[in-house]
Formats: structure tokens, C-alpha cells, sequence
């Protein structure tokens, strides 16, 4: 399957390098080229990419705004330069279904990008401590109602999510199709109220530290 990328980013030096290395892989497409934000939904809109790759300091629309305009259009993986919190908080919050540095290297880059189109989350490892340790504070307490009204196979793949696994890990952990996990995580996200599987994982462990 050939993953669709749109690439957003305000320095065009900066895009031509990206488009360059995805460009070299023979799974994926880069469909388009935004400059800032606004172009960057607007792009979205009307070619249906399977992940935006998103920069967060652009003109006219901060990345974090347009990743949430873009929630339920196409997964966001972020890319930037600053490790800031604000940044990486901000833009999971919104959101982006994951979050790396721009000091990644390209190898690591089309690697993020191919676990984000199938459906998983992603965090460059050097802001992942951090990530846990503050970011739980950003889930509601409680919600007690909404894990009721889980189904037991919605929260078996909750408690797989706050373990860490993958996808297609949960599939074989609990025989069952990707496919058929895909919609299990979009229900239960839905049905808690969460943006993305990084908070999910951290309600998932906040739960198991309970019992």
C-alpha cells in the first residue's frame, strides 16, 4: 500500500530536504506541499493524505491549531526543531498522532511515518520521559461512566494500548483482524473522549495502577 503524505512546512530548503528522502521510498507518495497552516488543512481537505507531516512554527496557523482542524481528516505526525513543552503537549492534545524532533535522521523519519499510517502513535525518544511524567496531568481524573460503557473486547485493547503494543500486536495478542482493532481504538477513543492513543495509553495505566 503507498502512503500519501502531505508535507507542511515554511522553509522551503527544509520541505525540499523532506520530500527528497520520502520521495526515495517506493511505499510512499508526497501529495502535496503546504507553506503554513491554513494551506496545510486546505491541502488536506481536498487530497485526503494519509498523514500530514506537520511542522508546529508556521505563518498564518500554528501546526498545533491545524492539527486540530485536521482530526478525523488525516493522521498528523509532527515535526519540529523546538523541545518545548508547550509544543510536544500541545500538539498531542490536539491530536497529532505523534511527535518527533527534526534532528531525527531520515532512516528513523520514514520509519515514524509507516507506523503512523498504520494507525499507531509515535514519540522521539528523547522526550518520551518527560512525555509520562507531565502529560498524564492533561487526562480527565476519572471517568468512571465512559470505561463502563466499554465493551470487554474495547477494554481489552484499552489495557493492550497502555502496554504499549502496536496494532497489529494487539491482533495477535487477541486474534483478531487489524482491521477489526483499528475500529476497537477508534470506538474507544471516541467513547472516553480522547484525542489520541497517547492518552489513551496513559489512562490505560493510570486504571491498572488502581487495581
Amino acid at each position: 500500500m503507498t502512503i500519501r503524505v502531505l508535507v507542511a512546512d515554511d522553509h522551503a530548503a527544509v520541505r525540499a530536504g523532506i520530500v527528497l528522502i520520502l520521495e526515495g521510498q517506493g511505499d510512499i507518495e508526497v501529495v502535496g506541499q503546504a507553506t503554513d497552516g491554513h494551506q496545510a488543512v486546505a491541502m488536506a481537505l481536498e487530497l485526503r493524505p494519509d498523514v500530514v507531516l506537520m511542522d508546529i512554527r508556521m505563518p498564518r496557523l500554528d501546526g498545533i491549531s491545524a492539527t486540530r482542524e485536521l482530526s478525523g481528516i488525516a493522521d498528523v505526525l509532527v515535526l519540529t526543531t523546538f523541545d518545548i513543552d508547550e509544543y510536544i503537549f500541545g500538539a498531542l492534545r490536539a491530536g497529532a498522532a505523534g511527535f518527533l524532533l527534526k534532528n531525527t535522521d531520515a532512516a528513523a523519519l520514514v520509519d515514524a511515518l509507516r507506523v503512523v499510517a498504520r494507525g499507531d502513535g509515535i514519540i522521539s525518544p528523547s522526550v518520551t520521559r518527560r512525555l509520562i511524567s507531565a502529560f498524564g496531568a492533561s487526562v480527565p481524573e476519572r471517568r468512571p461512566h465512559a470505561i463502563d460503557g466499554l465493551t470487554p473486547r474495547e477494554r481489552e485493547v484499552l489495557a493492550c494500548i497502555g502496554r504499549g503494543l502496536s496494532n497489529a500486536e494487539i491482533s495477535a495478542e487477541l486474534d483478531m483482524a487489524e482491521a477489526t482493532t483499528k475500529t476497537h481504538v477508534s470506538r474507544l477513543l471516541n467513547k472516553l473522549g480522547l484525542r489520541s492513543r497517547v492518552q489513551a495509553a496513559i489512562l490505560a495505566q493510570e486504571l491498572s495502577s488502581e487495581t
